[in-house]
C-alpha cells in the first residue's frame, strides 16, 4: 500500500529478482466444461468467489466471451434479472473476503502490554518510527504500531484494534479515508477506539506532528 508522496519520488531499491517459477495467476478452465456440462467462466465453484479464466488458444467454441460492465449471469451473458444480479453481488463479496487471505500481511510491532496503538501506511512510516521514540522518551508512553500493506484488511488488523484501548489512524488525507474504511470493516463495538490524525499541511508528515496530536 503506497501513497502519493511515494509515487512521485525517485528511490534507490535493490534489483528485482525475477521469479524462478511460473506465477500462479488464477483458476483456469483450459477447455474443461463446468458441472452443468457447459463452458461457464463465472460458474460458482467452491466458496472463494473467484471466476475461472480461459487461456488464449483454448480449444473450445465458448472459451472466448465478452462480459459487459453491466449486470451479467454465470454464463457471462447480459442480464437484468434481479436474482442474477444478487448472485453476482454475493459472489463478489466472497471474492473480497477471499482476498483477505492473499494480500500482503501488515507489519506489526508490539510489546504485548501497551494499550495505545498506531495504524499508518506508505511514507507515514518513518514519522511513526520517530514519534514512538519521542513518546517513550518525553512522556514515558509505550506504543504499538501496525503498518498496513494492503487492502482489504487482513484479520491481523482486526485483532490489533481489539488489543488496544486507543488506536490512532495516521494518514495524509483531509477526509480521513483510511479511518472511514476501517470503521466500515470493524465490528461496531471497536469503532469508538479509533482516533484520527490527518496531516494535510502539504509537506511530508513529520514525527512532531504525530506526537503532539496523539
Amino acid at each position: 500500500m503506497s501513497d502519493l508522496d511515494l509515487g512521485m519520488n525517485n528511490w534507490m531499491a535493490d534489483p528485482f529478482k525475477y521469479p524462478e517459477k511460473p506465477i500462479e495467476r488464477a483458476k483456469s478452465r483450459q477447455g474443461r466444461p463446468g458441472s452443468s456440462g457447459k463452458f461457464c467462466s463465472l460458474q460458482r465453484r467452491g466458496r472463494d468467489g473467484v471466476g475461472y479464466r480461459t487461456l488464449p488458444g483454448t480449444d473450445h467454441p465458448a472459451a472466448a466471451y465478452f462480459a459487459r460492465g453491466s449486470g451479467h449471469n454465470e454464463k457471462s451473458q447480459y442480464s437484468e434479472r434481479p436474482d442474477d444480479f444478487e448472485k453476482n453481488m454475493e459472489r463478489l463479496n466472497r471474492k473480497f473476503e477471499t482476498a483477505r487471505s492473499f494480500v500482503p500481511r501488515p507489519e506489526v510491532v508490539s510489546n504485548g502490554k501497551s494499550k495505545v496503538g498506531f495504524i499508518a501506511y506508505g511514507t507515514s512510516h518513518w514519522a511513526l518510527v520517530e514519534s514512538r521514540d519521542q513518546l517513550r522518551r518525553e512522556y514515558n508512553i509505550e506504543t504499538d504500531y501496525l503498518r498496513l500493506r494492503a487492502y482489504p484488511f487482513t484479520r491481523e488488523v482486526h485483532e490489533f484494534v481489539k488489543q488496544h484501548d486507543r488506536v490512532y489512524v495516521v494518514e495524509q488525507n483531509r477526509d480521513a479515508q483510511m479511518l472511514s474504511l476501517l470503521k466500515l470493516d470493524l465490528e461496531a463495538t471497536l469503532v469508538p477506539r479509533l482516533r484520527s490524525i490527518a496531516h494535510i499541511h502539504g509537506l511530508p508528515l513529520d514525527a512532531r506532528s504525530v506526537t503532539d496530536d496523539s
